[in-house]
């Protein structure tokens, strides 16, 4: 807390770094990357002054994610991480409550990630070009991606992966993998697809999306366009956004809850489903636009419409992959598998939550198009793919005419080998068991903050843990809440109403007391709210 409090007075006035013998002035930008100096320190002294002179760099020049760029909020450097917890540089060991935003389910510093990134660097390459190329982590990634999307997950070995694909007729859904950048680069490729798909069908009127009120995809330019409008992070680029179409979302967790927004699709489809390419959805899951979760049945019904008005539909799976709702994937779910637990509901149970309802749902609702991305690498690089079939591979290319579209880093070798050791460490472990007792560990720490008065409702589905406050944080709140939270030995970034968690559910690290400090942490800081 001193470095913080130290690194704001610093920053009301110039001062001088001492740099390689040289004074410096950090009124001018200061270049401190290859300086022996600038390495990340480890002192574990609060009162360090190289920490404090890190920190005015950083706030002076370096821009963080959604906050001013001339009034920024605090920042905390971290100088390791290992397992559950982020070491700071003032010597503090804080619980990663988040896996830096949905990313390192594993943990850090798991060994097998490690070591593949460092077999491919050390016996390979780091990087090659795509166009013209390729290597085999990027082939052996799109074969196991490919085995698990279509739910065929027996094969264990790269030869039997390898063999699994050379029979299409056993890629009996999804067949191409677009491995490139990052999530927001894969919804930005999906929708490339789906225009260039009907396009090329001689369908050029068909360029509009339609997108589920309070949905996130990233914040690219065509993902920002089907983001919430009105209630999402991009209103103030509505001029210049491409102008999609939007359905209510779900009023609640419930398969009634859905029934409106089944009605405005259907609606839209009838009214406007010449104009449109494809339906895109957050499955189960509505991430940035509000942590609210939403029954399976809307997913049936919805491939359903698209099936019956010819509309592509994309599933936006970007922090719902991989298991962290307690499915594989948010778009597997069924009445059994998905259990929800919310305050406002007696016993926290939701009605029908037994399977009695009478609307079912198919165990899984396969798109046209799936966006992955976040844990698809365990947390370690930035990586992206957009999976896809042969229907819409064979509509854009039938005539050999190339997709168009081609990141530079488009299936960098680093990041194709640690997502291969991550998913095999997905299908090597028991992630489910692990979901439900995160699941049954969250219900039990943080359903006392639902007697807090600042806070609306607690709710909690697979491995994700949310507490919706009454009202929204300030700037000031959130500086203030992001220090009680780390000096309760916690890392959370809440936003908006939500205080909320997704710890790394598949980490050999992560204990009960844990989850209990993280619960123990969000309820004193909703008491000061």
């Amino acid at each position: 807390m001193g470095s913080i409090i130290a690194a704001r007075e610093l920053s009301k006035r110039p001062i001088s770094l001492l740099i390689q013998g040289r004074l410096l002035s950090t009124a001018a930008v200061v270049d401190i990357r290859d300086s022996p100096s600038s390495s990340v320190c480890k002192c574990d002294s609060p009162s360090c002054t190289k920490c404090q002179t890190l920190l005015d760099v950083d706030r002076r020049h370096v821009l963080h994610p959604y906050t001013s760029m001339t009034n920024p909020l605090p920042t905390f450097p971290v100088a390791s991480a290992k397992g559950v917890h982020l070491k700071l540089n003032d010597g503090r060991k804080v619980i990663d409550g988040m896996s830096s935003w949905w990313a390192a389910m594993h943990g850090y510093r798991h060994p097998e990630l490690d070591a593949a990134i460092k077999k491919q660097v050390e016996e390979n390459m780091s990087h090659v070009m795509f166009g013209g190329l390729t290597h085999e982590p990027a082939v052996m990634l799109a074969c196991r991606l490919l085995q698990i999307a279509n739910n065929d997950c027996n094969s264990e070995t790269d030869k039997d992966c390898l063999e699994y694909l050379m029979s299409n007729s056993k890629c009996h859904h999804f067949t191409k993998v677009f491995l490139c950048d990052s999530g927001s680069i894969s919804v930005e490729v999906a929708m490339k697809m789906s225009i260039q798909y009907w396009f090329t069908l001689g369908q050029t009127n068909k360029t509009k999306f339609i997108s589920l009120r309070n949905g996130y995809h990233g914040d690219t330019f065509g993902a920002m366009s089907i983001c919430d409008p009105v209630n999402g992070m991009h209103s103030m680029f509505s001029g210049i956004l491409a102008k999609q179409l939007f359905v209510p979302s779900p009023s609640g967790p419930n398969a009634e809850d859905a029934d409106v927004t089944l009605l405005e699709l259907e609606k839209m489809l009838q009214s406007r489903g010449e104009e449109v390419a494809a339906v895109v959805m957050e499955p189960i899951v509505q991430g940035a636009g509000g942590m609210k979760f939403y029954h399976p049945v809307l997913l049936q019904k919805a491939r359903q419409l698209c099936d019956e008005f010819n509309i592509l539909l994309i599933f936006d799976e970007i922090a719902t992959g991989f298991g962290r709702t307690g499915a594989l994937f948010a778009g597997w779910h069924d009445e059994m598998s998905y259990q929800p637990w919310s305050s406002l509901y007696t016993d926290g149970r939701m009605p029908n939550q037994n399977g009695s309802s009478t609307k079912k749902v198919s165990p899984i609702v396969f798109p046209d198009i799936v966006c992955l991305g976040k844990a698809l690498t365990g947390g370690y690089l930035t990586m992206g793919a957009t999976l896809t079939t042969d229907k819409v591979a064979h509509g854009i290319s039938n005539e050999g005419g190339p997709f168009m579209h081609g990141p530079t880093f488009m299936g960098n070798p680093l990041a194709c080998s640690v997502s291969l050791a991550s998913l095999k460490l997905i299908q090597n472990s028991p992630w489910k068991k692990r979901v439900n007792h995160v699941r049954n560990q969250l219900i039990n720490h943080l359903s006392p903050l639902a007697s807090v008065l600042s806070v609306r409702e607690v709710r909690v589905l697979g491995a994700i843990g949310v507490c919706e406050l009454k009202e929204s944080l300030t700037r000031d709140d959130m500086a203030r809440v992001q220090r009680l939270l780390v000096d309760n030995g916690v890392w959370l970034r809440p936003f908006g109403k939500l205080l909320y968690t997704m710890p790394p559910f598949n980490s050999d690290a992560l204990k009960d007391e844990h989850v209990q400090k993280i619960g123990e942490a969000m309820y004193n800081v909703a008491l000061t709210l």
